[in-house]
């Protein structure tokens, strides 16, 4: 199974990423919720900033390209193996930034890809 880091989590039933969080957990994957606001996503609390996580496979952002710059380094920080690229948060600069690193980036959406087992 692959931790993964979903940044952009909210407590909000309705937002993609509350769903991919608790599709991943459904599927098996250790899941670390990050986001701006406290609340929890199936019994797993909302970490809030930019905590230290270690062992990250996946950063699945939930994040929009204006918004992500600030999170560059944390992102970069956390060796993930793969950067995924939901829906609307493509970013070029980011995707060249993680390839230079050595981390793959995907253009996918992490709800699909669970769906038809190409997680």
């Amino acid at each position: 199974m692959k931790k993964t880091l979903v940044l952009g989590a909210t407590p909000n039933p309705e937002r993609y990423a509350y769903l991919a969080t608790v599709r991943l957990t459904q599927y098996g994957h250790e899941v670390v919720p990050v986001g701006i606001r406290k609340g929890e996503i199936a019994g797993i609390p909302i970490l809030e900033g930019m905590p230290a996580v270690e062992g990250v496979d996946t950063v699945t952002l939930y994040v929009g390209p204006a918004r992500q710059p600030e999170y560059y380094d944390y992102i970069l920080s956390l060796h993930p193996k793969r950067i995924l690229f939901n829906p609307g948060t493509e970013n070029p600069e980011l995707m060249q930034l993680a390839r230079e690193r050595g981390i793959e980036t995907v253009e996918g959406c992490t709800l699909v890809m669970l769906s038809i087992g190409a997680y």
